[in-house]
């Protein structure tokens, strides 16, 4: 399981039932940031970092209304 490093709580976007939540690119180790949707309990998919423009494998779940990562890999 991956740390969160910090989350971001925006009062409009949990309107849309959305969290952005920060992790380290496991390429360029930057801090980066997501969006995560918590309508459907969880997702996988490939999305590029922000800062290396790599792709990044990042699998998620919702307990409790927490966004817990569970996956953040290099995309194969």
């Amino acid at each position: 399981m991956t740390r969160v490093l910090q989350k971001y709580h925006v009062p409009w976007k949990k309107m849309y039932n959305e969290e952005e939540v920060s992790f380290q690119c496991p390429y360029c180790f930057q801090t980066i940031s997501m969006v995560f949707e918590s309508m459907y309990g969880g997702q996988s998919y490939i999305e590029d970092c922000e800062v290396c423009c790599q792709p990044i494998e990042v699998s998620y779940r919702i307990h409790e209304g927490e966004t817990i990562l569970e996956k953040v890999e290099r995309a194969q």
